[in-house]
C-alpha cells in the first residue's frame, strides 16, 4: 500500500511540475526562436564562425548546414576518442578502437547516445566533458532548430526561406540549454551526484574483495544528458548508478528533466503559429500516449513475476534498483523510451514481456509523446499532416493544415518520413537474424532473443539509445551496423522534414471555410492518436508478434 501511495504521489508531482513549466518554458523558447536581436556573446560566436546572422536560408541551405555541422562533429568526436591516450585527464585509458569510436561518434552526434562500452573504464574525463557532453548540447539544439524551421514553414507565405540554422543552433545552446543545465547540475550535486576530477580509486568491499571506483564531472553531464534527451551514462549502469542518480528525489528530477522541454514545445508551436489551441491539441495527444504507456508498463511490472522474483517480492523486481522499486522504474522506462533519451534506471531486459514490449513499442511510435528535444514535435506534426490527409480523403476535400494545402508534394515528404525509420529497423533486424555470427551474440534464444535484436535496432534507428541488453553488441558488425542505423535514422527524417518545411513556406495560406477540418478540437486529438497507433501497429506488428507478443503468450 505504501509503495502504491508513493507511486501515485510521484506521478502527481511530476505532472504538476510539467504543468507549471509548460507555459513559461514554452513561451521562452518561442521568444528565443523569434527574437530580432542577438546577444553580445552570440555576435562574437557569429564572427568567429563567419556566420551572417541576418541571412535567411532556403530549406536546402538549412539542410546542408545541419549535415555539414553534424559531419564535422562526427569526425571531431571520432578523432578525440582515437587520440584520448595523448590528452589530459585520460586516466591512462587506451584509445577507443576504431569501430567503437565510429559507433560512439555517430551515437552522440545523432542524439542517440547508444553505448557499447562502459564509460568509467573506457573514456577519460576530457573526452567525457569536451567530447561527449558537448555533443549532448549541440545535438539537442539541432533537433529544436529543425522543428523551428518546420513551424516557420507553416507560418510563412510565398517564400523559400525557413530561418538560419546557425542562429537557431547558437540561441538554443546559449539561451536555453546552457543556463538550465548549469542550474540543474548544481541541484543534482545537492542531491548527492558526483562532480569532481578524481581518477580511479580502489576500495575494499564487505566480502574482502577490491572494487575500482572512478570519479569525474558526473552531475554536469547528467543534467544535459536528461535535459537534452540524450541519455548517455557516465557509468555503465547509467541512471541506476548512485553517483549519477543518488536517491528518489534525484530520480524524479531526472524524469522531469527528460520530459520538460519536449512537453513544453507544443506551447512554443502554438505561440509561433498564433493559435495556442493547436499546441494544446498536440499536447493532449502526447499526454494521452504517455499516460497509457506509464499505466501499461506499471501494471505489467506489478502483476508479473519472474522466475527469480517470487510472489512474495511483490512483482517483477528483477533488474530493478531497490532504491526506486517498480513504480519509479516503470515511470522512468516509459518516459525515457517515449523520448529520445535512452537513460535507464533499471534493466529493460528483465522487464516482463508486456512491460518490455511496451518500451519497444514506445520507440516504434517515433518517440513523439513527447519525443526528443525538437524531434518529438516535428515527428508528431508530420503525423498530424498524415491525419489531416486521411480526414480529407474521408470527406472528399483537399486537406489543409494551419492554412496550408497538403498536396502530392507534401504527402510524399510525409510518407517518406514515416517509412524511413521502420525500413531501417526491420532491415537491420532481419539482417542480424540472418547472420550466424550475429545470432551468436544473443545471450537468449527464442522470442526473447529476437526481442533483444529488435530492441537494439529500434533504439538505434529511432535515436533513443537505451539497451534491452542481453546481447553482445561490441562487435565490428554491430558497432558498424548500429552506427549506420543511427545516422540514417536521424538525418533521413530531417531531410524530409526540412523539404516539407520549404514546400509549405512557398504556399499562400488559404482561408478557413465551413469544410475545413478543425485541428484543435477533441475529435482531431482522437483522430491523430488513432493514426499514430494504427500506422505504427500495421508497420511493426509482424515483428512484435515474433518477439514480445510471442513471449507473452508462451
Amino acid at each position: 500500500m505504501n509503495d502504491t501511495l508513493a507511486g501515485w504521489l510521484q506521478i502527481t508531482v511530476l505532472i504538476a511540475a510539467l504543468a507549471l513549466t509548460y507555459r513559461p518554458l514554452g513561451d521562452y523558447m518561442a521568444r528565443i526562436l523569434t527574437a530580432g536581436k542577438h546577444l553580445a556573446v552570440e555576435k562574437v560566436l557569429y564572427r568567429l564562425g563567419g556566420v551572417d546572422a541576418e541571412a535567411d536560408q532556403q530549406w536546402g541551405a538549412y539542410l546542408r548546414s545541419v549535415l555539414a555541422f553534424s559531419a564535422v562533429c562526427v569526425l571531431f568526436l571520432y578523432g578525440f576518442q582515437r587520440l584520448q591516450n595523448h590528452l589530459l585527464l585520460s586516466l591512462g585509458f587506451a584509445p577507443v578502437k576504431a569501430d567503437q569510436a565510429f559507433n560512439t561518434a555517430a551515437s552522440f552526434v545523432t542524439n542517440t547516445n547508444w553505448q557499447s562500452y562502459s564509460g568509467e573504464v573506457t573514456m577519460g574525463h576530457l573526452v567525457q566533458m569536451a567530447g561527449l557532453a558537448v555533443q549532448n548540447f549541440v545535438s539537442a539544439a539541432v533537433g529544436i532548430a529543425v522543428v523551428a524551421a518546420l513551424i516557420r514553414g507553416f507560418t510563412r507565405r510565398r517564400t523559400d526561406r525557413v530561418g538560419n540554422f546557425w542562429v537557431d543552433l547558437t540561441r538554443v545552446v546559449v539561451r536555453l540549454l546552457l543556463p538550465m543545465a548549469f542550474v540543474f547540475a548544481i541541484v543534482l550535486v545537492a542531491t548527492g551526484a558526483v562532480q569532481n576530477f578524481h581518477g580511479i580509486h580502489e576500495i575494499g568491499t564487505l566480502v574482502g574483495d577490491k572494487q575500482a571506483l572512478t570519479g569525474g564531472p558526473v552531475a554536469s553531464q547528467e543534467a544535459i544528458k536528461e535535459l537534452g534527451t540524450n541519455g548517455g551514462g557516465f557509468y555503465n549502469a547509467n541512471s541506476a548508478h548512485p553517483f549519477e542518480n543518488p536517491d528518489g528525489t534525484s530520480n524524479l528530477l531526472e524524469i522531469y528533466l527528460l520530459l520538460a522541454i519536449s512537453f513544453s514545445l507544443p506551447r512554443t508551436f502554438g505561440r509561433m503559429v498564433g493559435d495556442h489551441r493547436q499546441g494544446y491539441a498536440v499536447l493532449a495527444v502526447m499526454g494521452l500516449i504517455w499516460a497509457a504507456s506509464v499505466a501499461l508498463i506499471t501494471v505489467n511490472e506489478l502483476h508479473s513475476v519472474s522466475s527469480t522474483a517470487g510472489h512474495s517480492a511483490g512483482g517483477m523486481l528483477e533488474g530493478k534498483e531497490q532504491r526506486f522499486g517498480i513504480w519509479a522504474s516503470a515511470l522512468f522506462a516509459a518516459s525515457t523510451t517515449l523520448t529520445s533519451t535512452g537513460a535507464v534506471n533499471s534493466f529493460h531486459d528483465s522487464f516482463s514481456p508486456g512491460g518490455g514490449g511496451m518500451t519497444i513499442f514506445n520507440m516504434m511510435l517515433g518517440e513523439i509523446a513527447p519525443g526528443g528535444t525538437g524531434s518529438g514535435l516535428y515527428g508528431i506534426l508530420v503525423l498530424a499532416v498524415i491525419a489531416v490527409f486521411v480526414a480529407g480523403l474521408m470527406v472528399g476535400r483537399t486537406p489543409e493544415y494551419l492554412g496550408k494545402k497538403l498536396g502530392a508534394r507534401e504527402m510524399k515528404f510525409a510518407s517518406l518520413y514515416i517509412l524511413a525509420t521502420p525500413a531501417i529497423v526491420l532491415i537491420g533486424t532481419g539482417t542480424a537474424m540472418s547472420l550466424k555470427g550475429e545470432r551468436a551474440s544473443m545471450l537468449n534464444s527464442g522470442p526473447h532473443g529476437f526481442s533483444e535484436v529488435l530492441y537494439a535496432f529500434t533504439s538505434a534507428a529511432n535515436n533513443n539509445g537505451s539497451a534491452f541488453a542481453g546481447i553482445g553488441v561490441n562487435t565490428h558488425w554491430y558497432n558498424t551496423a548500429l552506427g549506420l542505423a543511427m545516422l540514417f535514422g536521424r538525418f533521413l527524417p530531417i531531410i524530409f522534414v526540412l523539404a516539407l518545411a520549404g514546400s509549405l513556406a512557398r504556399q499562400q495560406p488559404v482561408p478557413v471555410t465551413a469544410g475545413t477540418l478543425p485541428t484543435h478540437r477533441p475529435q482531431f486529438v482522437g483522430l491523430l492518436t488513432g493514426v499514430i497507433v494504427i500506422v505504427v501497429g500495421l508497420t511493426y506488428f509482424p515483428a512484435l508478434a515474433l518477439g514480445p507478443l510471442a513471449e507473452g503468450l508462451h
